[in-house]
């Protein structure tokens, strides 16, 4: 009878001595260097979502923005104020976590699901604005208003529904989003999941805006090379006017002018092709600097198992989150 209370009694010290440590580990204090860091993404998460509600309050006031391009801007606009307020607030508590999920499977898949369905429509509102950019310069006279309205329209339906097929996909079985024994919560790493993800969320848009930037590259280089200095110069004639033949002749010679027009200034339209060419270089720089290093990790890890550290993972999503706060100061 002596020995059931000794076993009790080492029970609990054991039990006390490991919820001890539990409870310190969780409240050691964070570092320096980790505090500002959560700072800087809590900021990051701050300015994306003010920018973009900003940029959707000037387009739904201002009367000529309601048109091309810019539903395409408030499409985009839309996918990232949601990235800022559904998707980024839950991975920084992520992070506060040390990257284990702690808030259980349903909240899981809502923050997985919204995840991807944000990002994707992001990158391929990203997309949509480089091919109307492209064909509004290199079509400008079959791409009229009407038609280009019709076609950002479609554009914006299949950017939706493209993006939700790839979100919701792990809800019907196709892989697992959630480890309750593991603490995890991520992107379900089922390998043909995977390829098809990470090629209709990234490769093929990727392959889509580099596309479009050489094409406008080629065109607004090919207009530019082909400028010349057009000058018109008429043969010089005499006119003679005469009196009668009896009375001594008068006579006035007029000579014409040679008329030259030279261009040696930029037109609009090449001022037009120059801007949209930079402002598409600008936009495929930061989307590869945000998006690949992301998206090579997502494609590799499963299929290679290889062990790539939290850290590393942590840096190449939040920089991939970046992509939303840079959007708008693109585009606007």
């Amino acid at each position: 009878m002596s020995a059931l209370p000794e076993e009790m009694t080492f029970s609990n010290l054991t039990v006390s001595a490991n919820n001890g440590t539990q409870d310190e580990d969780f409240y050691r204090p964070f570092s320096v260097f980790s505090v500002l860091i959560l700072t800087l993404l809590a900021m990051l998460v701050i300015a994306t979502f003010v920018w973009n509600v900003l940029v959707l309050v000037t387009i739904l006031r201002v009367r000529t923005f309601h048109r091309v391009p810019h539903n395409l801007v408030a499409s985009m606009a839309i996918s990232d104020v949601m990235v800022a307020a559904l998707v980024m607030p839950l991975s920084l508590v992520h992070e506060l976590n040390s990257r284990h999920w702690k808030l259980g499977r349903v909240l899981c898949q809502v923050w997985i699901s919204f995840d991807v369905l944000c990002c994707t429509a992001s990158i391929w509102n990203v997309t949509a604005i480089a091919l109307d950019r492209y064909w509004s310069i290199t079509r400008h006279l079959e791409y009229t208003l009407k038609t280009r309205k019709r076609i950002s329209n479609i554009m914006i339906v299949m950017t939706w529904v493209l993006s939700a097929v790839i979100s919701l996909s792990p809800l019907f079985g196709w892989g697992e989003t959630y480890s309750e024994e593991a603490e995890q919560c991520q992107v379900s790493q089922e390998p043909s999941y995977t390829i098809f993800s990470t090629f209709g969320a990234f490769y093929l848009p990727l392959c889509v805006v580099l596309f479009v930037y050489w094409k406008i590259y080629k065109a607004a280089k090919f207009r530019i090379g082909s400028r010349k200095t057009n000058t018109i110069t008429p043969m010089a004639e005499v006119v003679e006017v005469k009196e009668a033949s009896h009375q001594p002749q008068m006579v006035f010679t007029v000579r014409h002018a040679t008329v030259t027009f030279q261009t040696d200034g930029d037109t609009w339209r090449e001022q037009k092709e120059r801007r949209a060419a930079l402002m598409v270089g600008i936009l495929i720089g930061v989307f590869v600097l945000c998006w690949i290093p992301f998206f090579i990790t997502e494609l590799i890890n499963p299929l290679c198992s290889c062990d790539i550290p939290p850290i590393w993972k942590s840096i190449f999503l939040w920089l991939g989150y970046s992509n939303s706060f840079f959007n708008p100061l693109i585009y606007t």
